[in-house]
């Protein structure tokens, strides 16, 4: 079964090209390592895997499918995390995630997603009040729901998620992506190297991505 496959895919920010000819294909339970240095287009690729940027040229599929014949099927089986913490600040963890959860349809079980990155002693504290590590944790504990739904997104869309995350919950997210592999599931990772890579190593191939590439 295919999983997700792109066809010529290029990327243009402003008049400048970001990458171009890009052909990539990642099956279901595999993981796609992305590496490239800063401006080389990692996050670029992974907001228009998303349907956030609109590709210049190709197109991307999905098990065969273009996502362009049903874009908001597509949205729907992806969970995106960017750089940015994308935390309602007024609300508790727990509520943030069960935001998340009804977002997605899915029932808002969100006990097991604290546990699972050790924020279960935060639930009812407020997003704002929360350290920057903390936030990071919350925003990934977003995939943990998913993890536990027959609801939840199949195509994992990462953009540096271990950065601010110390030893400990690097290894917490990738238990949960390779959960989410044993199921299946795909997820797309742009990473610098380091430890994360290292504990997926042998569930993920890599794929170096260059400025205006090829």
């Amino acid at each position: 079964m295919q999983g997700l496959t792109t066809h010529d895919l290029a990327c243009i920010r402003g008049e400048r090209a970001v990458f171009a000819g890009l052909n990539i294909a990642v099956n279901p339970g595999r993981a796609l390592l992305l590496s490239g240095a800063n401006g080389s287009g990692k996050s670029s690729l992974l907001r228009v895997l998303a349907g956030l940027l609109p590709a210049a040229e190709g197109r991307i599929e999905w098990e065969g499918t273009d996502i362009a014949e049903d874009p908001d099927a597509h949205r729907a089986r992806v969970a995106y995390v960017g750089h940015m913490d994308p935390l309602k600040l007024s609300m508790t963890a727990t509520e943030n995630l069960a935001f998340w959860a009804r977002l997605y349809g899915m029932e808002p079980e969100t006990e097991a997603a604290l546990h699972q990155f050790s924020i279960a002693a935060l639930g009812d504290v407020p997003a704002r009040y929360l350290s920057a590590g903390q936030k990071r944790r919350l925003n990934l504990a977003r995939l943990a729901i998913g993890q536990n739904s027959p609801a939840g997104p199949s195509l994992w869309l990462l953009d540096e998620p271990a950065t601010g995350l110390d030893p400990g919950a690097v290894s917490m997210l990738a238990n949960s992506i390779l959960a989410h592999l044993s199921s299946e599931g795909v997820a797309i990772v742009s990473t610098h190297g380091g430890r994360l890579d290292e504990l997926l190593d042998g569930h993920a191939d890599r794929f170096s991505i260059s400025a205006g590439a090829p």
